[in-house]
């Protein structure tokens, strides 16, 4: 686990230098804790990609913390912060899995955030934990996405249930957890078309899916996962918004966090949808997908990559 600690630590390097540098730089060189340095730090966590209401929101829990603590060194921010970050993020959320029968995993998001890709490491890492996977190209509006999960379905030895291109996204949901049935299989991961142009058809259409795996298999879908690319940071935040209202969205999973410096996204998410992240992708690597783990982040996130990781 340290070598993951020390890969999102490294993987969030950008993010540190454009989300944690600027706030020490406004916490340093200043002499007192005042109405000034707020609404400093307040700007630069909306540039920051955290989102307005939740700058605003942590910046009013700091200055409750600075009054209660009776804090007046600017330097002892930062460590407040963190801890009021962290508290931002909550606890781990594990997925919730049906106690007996197939659980339906749900899968949304726009197109070219990584979703095939996203459900391609989750049948492999399921697999991995001795579970009987299947996976259901609900996207039929692209070949290309069809083509994509077969690919994924070969690497990772995992059946793929499809129909041709243009075919009924429901169709394809019903064959798949029909044959979940028959076969005793632990986890459906079913795809959808990410198409955002027309929010009545994607809206239609995924209710139309759930309806037909809820009268399946009563409760399902057990969970909807929505797959964001965290490099489009404040966009990634008005898409779980959208999603939320459209497909009563379980879970995010957060993709390509290394290499951006928009990682603070995950903050707005959190703190304006309270969506819990699920999942974080820091890597192309099949295990480079991981659970989100709150307290790991906002460790990560603050840390310096001259520190040693024990």
């Amino acid at each position: 686990m340290a070598g993951f600690f020390s890969q999102l630590k490294a993987g969030l390097t950008k993010t540190r230098q454009n989300f944690v540098d600027k706030v020490e730089q406004v916490f340093t060189g200043r002499k007192k804790i005042d109405e000034e340095l707020f609404e400093e730090l307040e700007e630069v966590l909306i540039r920051s990609d955290v989102g307005v209401n939740t700058s605003f929101e942590l910046v009013e829990r700091l200055r409750k913390e600075v009054k209660l603590r009776k804090v007046s060194e600017p330097s002892e921010l930062t460590q407040i912060l963190q801890e009021l970050i962290a508290e931002l993020l909550g606890e781990e959320v594990h997925l919730n899995f049906a106690q007996q029968g197939p659980s339906i995993i749900l899968v949304v998001g726009v197109n070219g955030v990584g979703k095939t890709t996203t459900i391609g490491k989750l049948a492999n890492q399921f697999k991995k934990d001795g579970k009987r996977v299947m996976m259901a190209a609900g996207d039929t509006f692209r070949a290309a996405a069809i083509d994509q999960l077969e690919i994924w379905g070969e690497r990772c030895g995992v059946e793929v249930i499809k129909q041709r291109e243009g075919a009924d996204p429901a169709a394809v949901a019903y064959d798949a957890v029909q044959a979940a049935k028959s076969r005793n299989i632990d986890v459906v991961i079913v795809d959808t078309a990410g198409r955002l142009h027309n929010k009545v058809n994607l809206m239609e259409e995924l209710r139309k899916v759930k309806r037909v795996i809820e009268r399946e298999i009563p409760g399902a879908p057990h969970e909807v996962l929505l797959v964001l690319d965290a490099t489009t940071g404040q966009n990634a935040l008005q898409q779980a918004k959208l999603f939320q209202e459209v497909a009563g969205v379980t879970g995010i999973v957060l993709t390509k966090l290394d290499g951006t410096a928009k990682g603070g996204v995950v903050l707005g998410i959190q703190g304006e949808t309270r969506i819990p992240v699920k999942f974080i992708g820091i890597g192309e690597g099949m295990d480079d997908l991981r659970p989100f783990v709150p307290c790991d982040f906002a460790e990560a996130l603050f840390g310096r990559p001259e520190e040693e990781v024990l």
